[in-house]
């Protein structure tokens, strides 16, 4: 029987993460019944494996892991019963309360609360598998982060999103020190297709639009005010192919740390625009950036507007001076963003399949702040890029039209 008839595509990638990859914590987070658990408990099993080995080559003949939940009954339910009914290993508590597996000793830890770790004071872990970790207290995940003090240890965690401001997010997830060693996968509902058709798309249809619809079926971290392009619709604005003969722009949005963004977007007479190419990348000079736009100058003509970010006037110069239109995005927030969702919502936007890679990530990611009216400065890079080109072509395009009856 071949893996894929055993797991999903996302939870293949998961795997082949936690076997290649070099982490000390790896996160799995998004949708209900999205498959995150399922990969976490065959993760598990394999890393009590892994800690048996390491012990017996260090002599330890009491090796201990942690197993964390917000309650001994979710710990129960999430994984030793699920772990009997997905692989049929049966675990089995002692006395004191722990598993036992592979000469392993399994020490439960509730993160509900302060009290529910004592179980775990002063002991030293092989690393832990932390279930519902967004449900733990900050002080409860710091400590079995602390106990897991020997060499090799790693922790595993699941969870539903929450807040985008929440310490899970903030200090682990958005953490990419390379340091930190953490690994997240975001899981949405369509990443299981094991799921019952018709369940899907009643849980979708069934599920309140907004905050809740976006944790539970998208896997987002978002507050109660939900991402910015809700009328985003990756069913019907995704195609395999665009019409010929586009009147075709370029949004940009600089970057060298973070994500560098040229998007070239194209409109039909119809009022219809189209994302037809996405270039992204980090730690790239302007001589490389230059070397891409002069490319998209080529094969789409001479004239072709390239809408910067002015933040960096140098880099718009050197556009200029290499021979291509570059000129300043009007950078206006929100009547951007309300550009761009009035296309969306009238069913006139629409992104190539071969670019819609990098974007869709920051499309269901890109969320309001509720205390500043504004986007989170997260997950921006595109959607800034997208902004400063449709923004600015199209009040371009008004402008010349309101003239013409001047």
């Amino acid at each position: 029987m071949a893996l894929q008839d055993l797991l999903t595509k996302k939870q293949i990638k998961v795997l082949h993460s936690y076997l290649a990859d070099d982490w000390k914590i790896l996160i799995n987070a998004g949708a209900v019944r999205s498959g995150k658990t399922y990969i976490n408990n065959y993760l598990f099993l394999l890393e009590l494996r892994r800690i048996a080995k390491l012990a017996m080559e260090n002599n330890d003949e009491h090796p201990q892991y942690i197993i964390a939940g917000f309650s001994s009954n979710s710990i129960f339910n999430n994984i030793i019963n699920s772990i009997g009914s997905q692989f049929g290993i049966m675990l089995t508590a002692d006395r004191h309360g722990h598993y036992h597996l592979f000469g392993v000793n399994i020490v439960p830890a509730y993160t509900g609360s302060l009290r529910g770790i004592g179980g775990i004071r002063g002991m030293t872990s092989y690393g832990a598998y932390i279930n519902e970790a967004s449900l733990s207290t900050h002080a409860v995940f710091q400590e079995i982060k602390q106990r897991c003090s020997k060499e090799g240890a790693r922790i595993i965690c699941d969870t539903n999103p929450d807040i985008p401001t929440h310490w899970l997010k903030t200090e682990y997830i958005d953490n990419v020190d390379s340091n930190a060693g953490i690994k997240y996968f975001m899981f949405t509902i369509d990443d299981n297709p094991t799921l019952p058709k018709d369940y899907v798309v009643s849980l979708k249809a069934s599920t309140p639009k907004g905050m809740f619809y976006d944790r539970a079926i998208k896997g987002l971290w978002v507050t109660g005010d939900g991402i910015v392009y809700r009328d985003f619709d990756k069913e019907t604005m995704i195609v395999d192919k665009v019409p010929q003969n586009l009147n075709y722009y370029v949004g940009v949005d600089w970057g060298f740390e973070h994500k560098n963004a040229i998007l070239v977007f194209g409109d039909d007479d119809k009022g219809n625009t189209y994302l037809v190419e996405s270039h992204t990348g980090k730690h790239q000079y302007i001589d490389y950036w230059i070397k891409v736009a002069k490319d998209i100058q080529k094969r789409y003509g001479r004239n072709i507007n390239y809408w910067c970010d002015s933040a960096r006037p140098e880099h718009v110069s050197a556009f200029q001076k290499a021979g291509l239109k570059a000129r300043n995005a009007n950078k206006s927030i929100l009547a951007g963003i309300e550009k761009v969702s009035e296309l969306m919502t009238l069913g006139n936007f629409f992104i190539l399949h071969s670019a819609s890679k990098d974007i869709l990530d920051e499309l269901y990611q890109y969320v309001w702040n509720e205390q500043t009216g504004e986007p989170i400065k997260e997950h921006d890079d595109d959607m800034d890029a997208m902004r400063y080109a449709i923004y600015s072509q199209h009040i371009k395009k008004e402008a010349k039209v309101i003239k013409s009856f001047i």
